[in-house]
């Protein structure tokens, strides 16, 4: 009876053990993974949507760069012969295969001449290509065109949209000859998204909408939603300038990881303020953490059942071993770090041994290995530096640090001024040399405790602890020291280059109440030092906010 209830104890008490131990280490490391897996995600899908909204208007300032340049032949100034205006335009179509329909007009906006004649004679003067064309350039937003839509091809018979630019001719003596119109069709902006997602075809369910800044509605996203308004915060955040993500609920009740931008124009294109959304269902998010905790578990669970067994069968015999490595894995499951015993001449409990020292190694080292994969996600690749993701946790640290102490936090954003002609006249390498440079020294700036991050491209951020009183002197002097280290030469490879930095400066918790507010409040003061002169600091001023 005595061999038999110790058996029964044994196998019961390491079975457990080892549930406990796999339950704990499963939480622990799904709870890391959930959020390293979900940033990692979230902050691909806001680069999606970047790069969506940087292809859009790049296109977009393509065709209108090149309807400008048809502005200027001497054909279309005088435009006294419509037939080789005609012949221009049908010869035009094959160099500029994007546009579904160009036509020129005359000063009352009758078609003269157009694409293999359509809507030539035709009398278009109330429409707005026409009368916004009229006084100088339009970019008219996606709509539909039902006429043209009868007379252009349409193989797929899908109802088509169109995007209008139209400019002002103007005669050698600077009137206005004529409006040369354009439609071009809303096609190519789905190509575009399907050479982006192409890439990203291991990656499940991603789509992408464009919605209009006129009235919310989708312009480009899945068949059933084209033409829907939406309603979302994500818009709300990307039009106030935010390149980010979010998980929301969308208008089909499901929640979604959702990146988001606001296309703002490229070069001398002003843009139509479109919104780039790209979203995945959170459940397929979190699909890798959940597949790594079910493997955790199942692991673990058959690591129990097995020694459990092997326990039933030598409990008699090795009750005493079995009770320090018990009192191991206790320790173990508390935090302490400990070897596991070893005995020898017992092989079943030198197995055992081996298999738990396996186990926690293979789970330390899972664990190592998130904690490696956290340090990358947080660092810039260039430069070394913190990125935003680990200026996101160290302010969250900050600011309850600062307000138990009463000190303040003070944000200098900085932007680089002349850095684009350093990437244009030495090339990037040396430009990437510059970022390297410009990061030393400013890390050299800051003090212990404080951050300096790089927020892309040659932005970026330093958060400065600084007394309750008077933190924006402080600030100033820290901003002048850091625009005289910058403004010294930067050797680059026997090369010398010259920069200037433009800084915004503000205050928490004096400008606002979260860190993050005040941190976009600092970008906003940057750009009245750029629009100032650059090469100086300004500070938010809360009156003003």
């Amino acid at each position: 009876m005595m061999g038999t209830s110790l058996r029964t104890r044994f196998a019961t008490i390491f079975a457990v053990l080892i549930i406990a131990l796999t339950i704990l280490l499963t939480m622990n490391i799904g709870q890391r993974a959930s959020r390293e897996v979900v940033d990692e995600i979230g902050n691909s899908l806001s680069e999606v949507a970047f790069q969506m909204s940087n292809m859009l208007d790049q296109y977009m300032w393509s065709r209108y760069g090149e309807i400008s340049l048809l502005t200027e032949l001497d054909i279309l100034k005088n435009a006294e012969d419509p037939e080789a205006v005609q012949a221009l335009l049908n010869h035009l179509q094959g160099s500029f295969p994007s546009f579904s329909w160009i036509g020129y007009l005359d000063r009352e906006g009758r078609v003269l001449a157009a694409k293999d004649g359509i809507l030539v004679g035709e009398d278009i003067s109330a429409r707005p290509v026409y009368q916004e064309g009229l006084k100088g350039t339009f970019i008219g937003d996606v709509h539909d065109e039902v006429l043209l839509s009868q007379l252009l091809p349409n193989p797929s018979g899908e109802p088509m949209k169109f995007v209008d630019i139209s400019l002002a001719v103007r005669n050698q003596e600077g009137q206005v000859a004529g409006v040369l119109a354009s439609h071009l069709s809303w096609e190519w902006a789905r190509e575009i998204e399907a050479s982006l997602l192409k890439p990203l075809q291991d990656r499940k369910d991603i789509e992408v909408f464009v919605v209009s800044a006129t009235d919310d509605t989708v312009l480009l996203g899945s068949d059933d939603m084209i033409g829907n308004p939406l309603t979302l915060n994500s818009l709300y955040r990307a039009r106030s300038g935010q390149n980010h993500w979010q998980l929301e609920i969308w208008p089909d009740g499901q929640e979604y990881l959702t990146g988001f931008v606001a296309a703002t124009g490229y070069m001398d294109y002003p843009g139509l303020d479109w919104v780039v959304l790209v979203r995945q269902p959170s459940g397929i998010a979190y699909a890798p953490v959940k597949n790594l905790q079910m493997y955790i578990m199942v692991v673990g669970g058959a690591l129990a059942a097995i020694f459990a067994l092997v326990g039933w069968f030598m409990g008699g015999v090795v009750a005493n071993p079995l009770e320090e490595i018990a009192r191991a894995a206790d320790r173990l499951r508390s935090g302490e770090k400990t070897l596991m015993p070893q005995h020898k001449g017992i092989r079943e409990i030198e197995v055992l041994e081996s298999s738990l020292r396996q186990m926690i190694f293979s789970l330390t080292q899972t664990e190592s290995a998130l904690g490696v994969m956290e340090s990358i996600a947080q660092h810039d690749p260039l430069t070394g530096m913190s990125n935003r993701l680990a200026l996101n946790d160290y302010l969250s640290r900050a600011e309850e640090v600062a307000g138990v102490t009463g000190r303040s936090i003070t944000f200098l954003y900085l932007d680089l001024d002349g850095f684009k002609k350093v990437n244009d006249e030495l090339g990037h390498h040396a430009g990437d040399l510059l970022l390297k440079e410009v990061a030393q020294r400013l890390k050299d700036t800051v003090r212990e405790g404080e951050m300096v991050a790089r927020l892309g491209g040659d932005e970026f951020v330093m958060v400065l602890q600084t007394p309750g009183e008077h933190p924006e002197r402080i600030g100033e002097a820290v901003a002048n020291r850091v625009i005289e280290v910058l403004n010294s030469p930067i050797l680059l490879e026997g090369q010398e280059a010259h920069v200037g930095c433009s800084i915004g400066g503000a205050v928490w918790p004096r400008d606002g109440e979260k860190a993050l507010e005040v941190l976009q409040l600092a970008d906003k003061a940057l750009y009245d030092s750029k629009r100032s002169g650059k090469n100086r600091v300004t500070f938010n001023r809360p009156h003003t906010t």
